[in-house]
Parts: structure tokens; C-alpha cells; sequence
């Protein structure tokens, strides 16, 4: 489920003349067994609200006094967002014999036509009050105090996000909580702006069009509400169209060759997450997403994370959070996933948060050759991002749940072309990447891929020179002494291992992967170091330095950029 709540006003909305009929009643309740909650928004005042609606027990929050009282129905437990009114002012109000006046929590009641002498007397009095109109009704309140701010208290209790909620109402004061809303519906006889502004008019009016709103709710879910509502910005294409990504549209598989570009364009995603006020997770084997701003990290090269301090960051309202498994072994990191996963599906599955998982080096995490992916996977993994050098070893129980696929590259159709193999869908047209910037970008059951201008980042992209030097690059990372003849198979998963072995490796073997340019290729494409691969290649291309002296020149600089900065250097820029 997407829409996991239903946030709605009292009077006009669910009420007609004060009370509820049966019918909408019924509606709440069922919608309330489907496993959603409720939310009851109001202008009331909570001992008028109890008197007018005795099942009041079905809403799991009740927002009273316009957004300044929050009420828990179940243990009946109640928090005032702000201070009782000013005395000064009460006294004043009473003094001009202003009536009706109701006197809440924090509420002063009335309405019109006194709103002028109310402001008057605020204005007398030097007070920092605010007058919010409903129909004719006269409210006063603290500043910031209105139905948006009780809700976004009220759902920060459920552990909700406002995202995943749907807003009903009908009148002045319903607008900034439904705009705060994932969508905003209007009962018919909501006022004309109220109705401009929502995401869906409803036919029926009050209670019926409340009624009408569960049934959509519960059949049409996140297809409700209009892709703008939540979709993440991805780029525009060739006639400038913008190009969205949907939450509940299946996964997302971003890939391409090693240093293409695939972090850059994840971490251009997450900024578009936090301007919209989405939450992620990322999955960071490597320490590519350590400095991640907006986000914070747990574990780094040294620690481990945990599962626990995971998920409880994750509990947090509006946390992002990457979890870094650097310092755990390669072997170690599927284990790791297959054990957080599932733990992170069930905070989903209750409050939709995190909104997005980005799972770098998906490959490695939920390879093919394992065997349990299909038990640790949901059958259905909304709004996740899977980020890869090699699609062709993903797990196809992965690349099953993927709807939309982003590729990088030269090679971006081939790319296309080993996705819907695995899923045994039919290729789309050959499509060719021009323009700066462009991905190729298709869904599945598409006949043609198209080209899209993708974002680019504000923040650079982060290389971690720690990660190069002892971190564990993986075996297809790694860079491996065979020698002329193969014979020898000395693998170095980092920098330090490379500069050991090199230095105990017989001349035969050095000079064989010096004259075929394997250390500048491996330290362009593997290390991502343009500089140290353009002077280990003019190394490489000096035909007088014998095998002693060459191999002293790679250490140099090896140890220059890396080892001597005793792996704690300032990160560097990386296009990764």
C-alpha cells in the first residue's frame, strides 16, 4: 500500500449538520480494518467534538482546535501544540461582550462579523496572534499553529509521513493541510479555491463523497493521486518533457561500466528526494556515499554497521540514512543485507518510510549464484533503485521486480537487451545516447527506449582515497598478478597489497603487466584515478627504465597520492 492514511475534516467533510451518518461511518471503519489509519482534522474543540461524535474511537489521532491539540482516541491521551490564549485578551473579548465566544485549549472562538473588533483588540494589546476564517467562523491562534502543523504532529506520532496520506475537506482552513498531503481530494460542496486547488473533486457531497474517497483509496492506491505528487525528477528528454520516477512504478535499475557515472546520477536523485521531502536508505558497500549530504551514515571503514542503530535511525521522522558495510568483509555483505532487509520491508510495509532504497553494487549484494535472494526479496519492492556494473549477475529474482531501467554508456542497449532476456521481455528499438548528460531510459513492455538529459548533482560526487588504499575492492575489483604465462594468480584487492606483492613478484611477471599497461588501466578504471593512471602510463611507455627502477617510479607515486597521506585524505571529486 502507498496511501497508508486518510487525514479529514469534521464539518462539511464527514459531517453533515454536526453529526455522521451510518453509511460514512461503515466506510471509515472498513477502510480502518483494510490496515490504514485515520485521521480526524478539525476546528473543533475536543468536548464539543466528543459530544457531536461518540465513535470518535474509530480515528487513531484526532487533530482538535485547527492544529493546536493533538488526542489519542485509544488511551485518550491529549498534547497541546501551544499556550492557552493570553488572559489580557480573553478579558478584553468579554469586555466588548463579543458573542458567540468559545475559549479552548488555545483556541478563541467567534464569528462573524466580529473579526474586526477581535483584531483590534490583538492590535491594542501588541499580541502575536493570527485570525484564520472557516465559513464564517472566526479563529485565533498562536503563529504557526493551523491544521498542518497538528497534522504533521499527529502523523510524526504514527511514524507516518505526509506523503503517504490523503487529505479531505471543504472549506478555507483545509487548504495547507491538504496541500501538505500526498493528494488532496474536495467533497462537492467544497468553496471554488478549495476545489482549484485539490488533486480530485469528488462527486459526492460530505459523507458521501468521504465514502466515494475510500472505495478510490483502496482500489486505485497510488495511482490516485498525479504522477507530480511524488514522482523524483530524473531529466527531460529530447522535446523536453519531464521525466519522472514513480514510487509504486516497480524498481529501478541504474546501469552502466564502471565509472560512467552511476553514483553521480544516484546522488543527483537523492537531492531530488530531499527537495521533496522524500526519506532513503542507501546500501553502500564501498564507502561511495559516506559524505552523502542530507543523510547520515552508519558504519565506515573501520565499524561495522548495526542492524539495530539502523533501523532505529530509520524509526526517525524525515531521517535519511546510509549504511556503509566497508569495514565488513566482501563475503560478509549479502549476509548482512539478507539479514537488514527483511527487517527494513516490515517498517515499510507499516509506515511506508523510507519513501526510496538506493542498493549499490547490486550485483554483489543479491548476486545470481545465491540461492535465498527469492526469500530475502518481497515479491514486490516498491520505489527501490538497484545500481550496478554488471546486470547480466543480478540476482533475476531482482531484476524481476524492475519496472524502469536507466543505462549509462556506450553500451547502454546492450544493457537494455540482458535485462529483458533475464525477464523475457522483447527488446526495445536501438537507440542511440548524443547529447551531454544522456541516459538511456526504458520500461519494460516499451517498444522504444528513450534518451534522457539526466540531472546533474550540486554536491561532487565523493572518492574515498581510504577505500582505494586498504578497503577490500572485491575480486572483480581487484587486480591480479598472472604473469607471461599465467602461471601465478596473486590477487590485490587494494593499493597496499598491490605495492607488497609488486615488491616480491618476480621481474618476468612485473615487467609483463608493466609493457601491457595493466597498472595505468587498472588505476583509471578500478582506483578512478585519472592523474595516478597518466603517470604509471608515461612509466609504462619509458622503454629504458629496467624493471628495479620502474618498479620504484609506481611506488613513488603510488605512495605520494595514497600511502603517505596515511589513507585519511580528503575525499576527492569523482565522476563514479
Amino acid at each position: 500500500m502507498y496511501f497508508l492514511a486518510l487525514a479529514a475534516d469534521y464539518d462539511g467533510t464527514i459531517a453533515h449538520d454536526g453529526a455522521v451518518d451510518h453509511q460514512t461511518i461503515h466506510a471509515l471503519k472498513e477502510f480502518k480494518a483494510s490496515g490504514r489509519r485515520l485521521i480526524l482534522v478539525t476546528g473543533r474543540e475536543l468536548p464539543h467534538l466528543k459530544r457531536a461524535f461518540p465513535e470518535l474511537e474509530v480515528f487513531d489521532r484526532v487533530v482538535a482546535e485547527n492544529g493546536a491539540l493533538i488526542y489519542d482516541p485509544a488511551s485518550e491521551r491529549e498534547r497541546s501544540l501551544a499556550p492557552p490564549p493570553p488572559a489580557a485578551f480573553v478579558d478584553k473579548l468579554e469586555e466588548r461582550k463579543i458573542a458567540p465566544l468559545s475559549i479552548g485549549r488555545t483556541i478563541v472562538a467567534t464569528w462573524e462579523p466580529h473579526e474586526a473588533a477581535v483584531l483590534e483588540i490583538i492590535r491594542d494589546l501588541g499580541l502575536e496572534l493570527n485570525i484564520i476564517f472557516n465559513k464564517g467562523a472566526v479563529m485565533v491562534l498562536p503563529p504557526g499553529i493551523n491544521k498542518s502543523a497538528g497534522l504533521e504532529a499527529a502523523l510524526a506520532q504514527l511514524e507516518l509521513s505526509a506523503h503517504n496520506v490523503v487529505g479531505v475537506g471543504d472549506a478555507e482552513n483545509d487548504h495547507a493541510f491538504l496541500q501538505s498531503c500526498g493528494c488532496a481530494a474536495a467533497v462537492a460542496n467544497a468553496l471554488p479555491m478549495l476545489k482549484a486547488s485539490a488533486d480530485i473533486v469528488l462527486s459526492g457531497e460530505r459523507g458521501a463523497g468521504v465514502v466515494e474517497l475510500v472505495d478510490r483509496i483502496r482500489r486505485e492506491d497510488a495511482n490516485l493521486a498525479p504522477p507530480h505528487r511524488h514522482g523524483i525528477r530524473l531529466g527531460v528528454d529530447r522535446d523536453e518533457r519531464e521525466v519522472c520516477l514513480e514510487p509504486y512504478s516497480g524498481g529501478v535499475l541504474i546501469a552502466g561500466s564502471s565509472g560512467i557515472g552511476k553514483s553521480t546520477l544516484a546522488t543527483a536523485l537523492t537531492e531530488r528526494m530531499v527537495e521533496r521531502q522524500f526519506e532513503f536508505c542507501v546500501f553502500d558497500p564501498e564507502g561511495d556515499y559516506d559524505e552523502l549530504e542530507h543523510a547520515v551514515s552508519i558504519g565506515d571503514v573501520d565499524t561495522p554497521p548495526r542492524i539495530e542503530e539502523t533501523l532505529k535511525l530509520l524509526r526517525e521522522f524525515r531521517a535519511n540514512v546510509v549504511v556503509n558495510t566497508q569495514a565488513l568483509a566482501v563475503a560478509e555483505r549479502p549476509p548482512f543485507f539478507a539479514k537488514l532487509l527483511p527487517h527494513i520491508a516490515a517498517l515499510r510495509a507499516r509506515t511506508a518510510r523510507p519513501h526510496w532504497l538506493l542498493i549499490d553494487e547490486a550485483h554483489h549484494l543479491m548476486p545470481a549464484a545465491r540461492e535465498d535472494v527469492s526469500q530475502v526479496l518481497p515479491e514486490e519492492i516498491p520505489a527501490a533503485v538497484f545500481i550496478t556494473v554488471h546486470p547480466e549477475t543480478l540476482s533475476p529474482n531482482a531484476l524481476k521486480t524492475v519496472q524502469t531501467v536507466i543505462a549509462l554508456g556506450d553500451k547502454a542497449n546492450e544493457i537494455i537487451a540482458v535485462v529483458c532476456n533475464t525477464i523475457d521481455a522483447s527488446v526495445p528499438q536501438h537507440a542511440e545516447l548524443a547529447g551531454e548528460n544522456e541516459v538511456l531510459f526504458w520500461t519494460v513492455g516499451s517498444k522504444t527506449a528513450r534518451a534522457v538529459r539526466a540531472e546533474r548533482p550540486r554536491q561532487a560526487h565523493k572518492r574515498h582515497t581510504r577505500k582505494y588504499a586498504e578497503g577490500d575492492l572485491g575480486p572483480d575489483l581487484s587486480f591480479y598478478f598472472r604473469g607471461p604465462k599465467k602461471a601465478l594468480n596473486l590477487r590485490a584487492q587494494n593499493l597496499m597489497i598491490f605495492l607488497q606483492i609488486a615488491d616480491g613478484i618476480d621481474d618476468a611477471t612485473w615487467q609483463h603487466h608493466l609493457r601491457a599497461g595493466d597498472y595505468s588501466a587498472w588505476f583509471r578504471n578500478v582506483i578512478k584515478d585519472d592523474d595516478l593512471a597518466e603517470e604509471a602510463a608515461d612509466i609504462e611507455a619509458d622503454k629504458s627504465l629496467g624493471p628495479r627502477e620502474s618498479r620504484k617510479r609506481v611506488r613513488e607515486v603510488v605512495s605520494r597520492r595514497y600511502v603517505s597521506r596515511r589513507y585519511t585524505a580528503p575525499a576527492e571529486v569523482n565522476e563514479a
